[in-house]
């Protein structure tokens, strides 16, 4: 069993910045302004949020999944 990580690195597909983040535990974070160039970023098609789309590490639900499917945390 892995611990959670609840910060990743998110980097901006448009222009490469790269800022660290805190990682919401209770909801998906469906959008994110890059801090250098403005652009609204938002997740890529099937994908929950833009921590999977442009981040170092996946969002805490999606590290939480097990082989099963089950997003429990497991802390």
């Amino acid at each position: 069993m892995n611990d959670i990580v609840f910060k990743s690195v998110l980097t901006c597909p448009h222009c490469g910045f790269a800022k660290r983040e805190a990682m919401p535990t209770d909801a998906c974070q469906f959008y994110y302004e890059c801090g250098n160039c403005k652009t609204l970023l938002r997740p890529n098609p099937g994908d929950c949020c833009v921590f999977c789309s442009f981040g170092s590490i996946k969002c805490p639900s999606m590290q939480a999944r097990d082989s099963s499917g089950n997003t429990e945390f497991r802390l």
